[in-house]
Order: C-alpha cells, then structure tokens, then sequence
C-alpha cells in the first residue's frame, strides 16, 4: 500500500530588489561635510578669541584661578571688544557686585581700558540703590565717567519714581545724563497707561537736570513696545546673542554681555559699549 506524505514545502524568499544607499550615503557626506566646514568657519571666525580663551596669547603660566575664570563666553566678549577696538568700553553696577575695589578697575582682558560706568541709584518708588553713593564716588574718585540709572517698575506710580531718582542723585559737570532702565510688562494697567507713564518720568527728570535721559532695555522690548513712542531718544540697547557682534547704528550704547570679568569685581559683570570714542563720550555729558 502506498503512503501518502505530506510533504512541507519549503517557502521561497523572493529577493527584494536592494534599495540603492548611494542616495543616503551621499546625504550623510553632505551633512558631515557642512558640519565640518561651518565648525572650521566657526573656530576661525572666533580664532583671536579662542587663542585668549585658551591662554595661548600669553607667554605667561596661566594660574588655576585665571584659568577658572576663563569661560566660553570669553571667546565672544574678546571677538566683540576687538571688533570695537577704537570706541569707548564700560560697564555697569549695583549692589549686587558687592564691595567693590575700584583701585583695580581699569582694562577688561588686561588691554580694553573701561572708560565709563553706569551706576545703579534707585528702583522703584521706594528704593535707593544700598551701594549707589559709594560707587557713584568712587567712580569719580577713579576718573571714571559717570552716569547713574534707574530701575523702573511698570506698577508703581511714575513720579513718585522719579521723585525718588530725583533726590538720590546729584549729577555734576561731567557726568552722564540719567537713564530709565525699562525691563519688564505691567501686570496691574494696560500698555497704554505704562507708556504714558514712562514718558512722565521721562520728562521730570528731563525738566529737573535740564538734559534728555537715555532709555535702556533689551533689543526686543525696544523693536516690540518702545520704537514708535519714544523715537526722539537715545538708547541703551541689551543684547547678548551668540550671532551679534556689531553695535547697532542707532545704539547709543550696546550692552553686549552679561558674564564678563573686571579686576576688582567679584562675579559676572554687564559691559558696554558706546558708539564712538573717548572724546565722542565726553562731548554727551551734563556740562
């Protein structure tokens, strides 16, 4: 008798023609070739910097604490400050700097003479700044060209903060004119009502000092709530980012970095820059 077996077949695989890897091979070189020439680009926009940053400038041992100090965003600061070379650099305090040794204050990054200092003297309607006499003397004690600002608060009344400014700061023949320092949205009026009242402080500090403050704010609260209302003044513009290396043309003054070192200064220092030299500085002071 014969057997029926139930052979298994064995399932045929169909080749699958291979997809081509040329494509993604070549895709893949791209992005490593852009890759390595925008990295190549960046080191040697930035070599000068670099070079400071890693103490190879300097024929000197770096000490562990210099070489702590050192950060990245030295790298910036160095690029931005020999981009200006030429024009005046400064900088700017308030009591949380601490104590502060003026007798040190003279270069940052031991080249960059700093030339003037805003100083911080009151903020808000109540409050005067706990260091402003002693670094507004010093300051002048120092030779360094003054000018003192204020911090506004959008929710309190504007002259009784002007009032304050006002009585706090004493500006001499050489000083600065005063600036509003504008930072932060009201959260208690509308826009309208904090415009107008920034140009009430505005203009009682201008009929008090008989001189025209500066605005200072960041770039984008400037382009976005203060560039058409206040267009008839000068300003202050803050501005940290990587890509920005060059003072605006209609920048008074560019604070350009926040995380900067100062001997005789204990932490991160904001330094500026005003758009002119020395004699370009002096010629705007309170005569």
């Amino acid at each position: 008798m014969r057997r029926n077996y139930n052979r298994k077949r064995t399932p045929i695989r169909r080749k699958v023609p291979k997809k081509s890897n040329l494509s993604i091979k070549l895709f893949r070189f791209f992005i490593i070739a852009f890759s390595v020439a925008l990295f190549s680009g960046l080191i040697y926009h930035y070599r000068e910097g670099l070079q400071y940053y890693l103490g190879y400038k300097s024929m000197k041992k770096l000490t562990p604490e210099q070489v702590e100090a050192k950060r990245i965003s030295d790298v910036r600061n160095f690029q931005v400050l020999k981009n200006h070379k030429g024009k005046s650099i400064g900088f700017d305090v308030s009591e949380f700097q601490g104590n502060i040794d003026w007798t040190l204050v003279k270069t940052i990054e031991n080249q960059f003479p700093l030339e003037f200092v805003f100083v911080r003297a009151t903020a808000g309607n109540d409050r005067a700044d706990r260091k402003f006499s002693t670094n507004w003397l010093a300051a002048k004690k120092n030779k360094i060209i003054r000018g003192a600002y204020h911090y506004y608060r959008p929710n309190e009344n504007s002259l009784e903060q002007a009032k304050i400014f006002i009585r706090t700061v004493q500006l001499e023949k050489g000083d600065l004119p005063p600036v509003l320092d504008i930072e932060k949205l009201p959260k208690e009026q509308s826009l309208k009502n904090m415009k107008l009242g920034l140009s009430r402080w505005l203009k009682a500090v201008e009929a008090y000092y008989k001189v025209k403050p500066i605005i200072y704010t960041s770039e984008k609260y400037y382009d976005d709530f203060l560039k058409e209302e206040f267009n008839d003044y000068l300003f202050w513009i803050a501005n940290y980012n990587f890509y920005r290396e060059k003072i605006g043309d209609n920048w008074l003054f560019w604070q350009f970095t926040e995380k900067a070192t100062i001997p005789g200064i204990k932490g991160n220092v904001d330094v500026n820059i005003y758009n002119g030299d020395l004699e370009q500085l002096q010629f705007i002071t309170v005569e």
